[in-house]
C-alpha cells in the first residue's frame, strides 16, 4: 500500500479524555464512556451497539478514519446503519473508494443528497463559484449540501457515530468521545477520538481497507472538491479545508459544537 501523507504532530490543547462524563440521559451511555478506553476498535463498535437501545447510524465521508470504522462495522455484521452525504461536489476519487467499499463488503451505503429545490435556489443566488465570495455564502452551501441531508440521515436514530479525532483540530480536541447532541437529540459517539492519525493509518494498512488515493497526494482531510486542497508539510490536518478563509476553525456545520 502506498504511503499516505503524514500530519503535523504539534501538540494540541488539553482535551477531555475518552472516558470523560457524557452529557446525556440515554440509558447505558455513562457505562459506554467508561468502557471505551480499554477496548480496541472492533470492541468499541460492538460495545456501542450493545449499549444503545435503538437504531444507530454511522456517517462516512470515506476518509481514513471513516474507512477504519466502516471496516469494524461491516466485518462484524453489526446492526449499525452506514450513510454518506452525497453533496454533488465530491472528488472522483471519493466515488472510487465508495464503490470499492461497497464491493469489498457486499453492502450498500445509503446516500443522502441535497433537496433539489434548495440546491437550485442556492445556485440561482450564488452561482457555481459563489461559495468563495463570503463565509456566509460558503456556510449556506454547506447547509444545503451537507447539514440538511444530515438531518434526514439522523432522523429516527438514537445514536450517531462519527470519525472525529481530537488530533484533527484544536476545536475537536475540546469535544469528548461520548456526548449528547442537543441539536439532533441523540447520543454522539466518536470511537476514534483518542486515536492518532498514525494509529488509524496502521489499522487501515493492517486490514487492507480500501482508502481514498487522494491521501497519497497530501489530502489529509477530504471534503467537496472545490473546498479541499492538499496540505503542505507541517500544516495541520484541516488546513486544506476552506483554505481561503482566515480562520483556524474549519467546520461545515455538521459538528457545530467544534466550531
Amino acid at each position: 500500500m502506498s504511503d499516505i501523507a503524514p500530519v503535523d504532530e504539534t501538540p494540541l490543547p488539553a482535551r477531555r479524555e475518552i472516558g470523560g462524563a457524557p452529557h446525556t440521559a440515554e440509558p447505558g451511555t455513562q457505562a459506554l464512556a467508561a468502557a471505551l478506553p480499554a477496548l480496541g476498535l472492533f470492541e468499541r463498535l460492538a460495545a456501542i451497539r450493545a449499549h444503545v437501545s435503538s437504531r444507530i447510524v454511522f456517517t462516512t465521508s470515506f476518509g481514513l478514519e471513516d474507512q477504519a470504522i466502516t471496516h469494524a462495522i461491516f466485518s462484524q455484521s453489526l446492526a449499525i446503519d452506514v450513510a454518506t452525504l452525497d453533496t454533488g461536489r465530491l472528488f472522483p476519487e471519493t466515488h472510487e473508494v465508495w464503490a470499492a467499499t461497497e464491493q469489498r463488503y457486499s453492502r450498500r451505503i445509503a446516500a443522502f443528497a441535497p433537496a433539489h429545490e434548495s440546491l437550485e435556489a442556492l445556485m440561482a443566488q450564488h452561482g457555481i463559484g459563489g461559495l468563495k465570495s463570503s463565509l456566509t455564502a460558503r456556510l449556506e452551501c454547506c447547509n444545503v449540501r451537507k447539514v440538511a441531508p444530515l438531518g434526514r440521515a439522523l432522523a429516527g436514530r438514537a445514536a450517531w457515530i462519527t470519525g472525529i479525532r481530537a488530533e484533527q483540530s484544536a476545536g475537536r480536541a475540546q469535544l469528548s468521545a461520548v456526548a449528547f447532541d442537543e441539536r439532533h437529540r441523540l447520543v454522539k459517539v466518536n470511537p476514534l477520538f483518542d486515536w492518532t492519525r498514525a494509529q488509524t493509518l496502521d489499522f487501515v494498512r493492517a486490514h487492507a481497507v480500501p482508502y481514498n488515493r487522494l491521501h497519497d497526494r497530501g489530502f489529509l482531510s477530504i471534503g467537496c472538491a472545490p473546498c479541499t486542497r492538499a496540505v503542505a508539510p507541517g500544516e495541520p490536518e484541516r488546513a486544506g479545508r476552506w483554505w481561503w478563509e482566515q480562520s483556524d476553525k474549519k467546520e461545515c456545520g455538521l459538528h457545530s459544537e467544534a466550531s
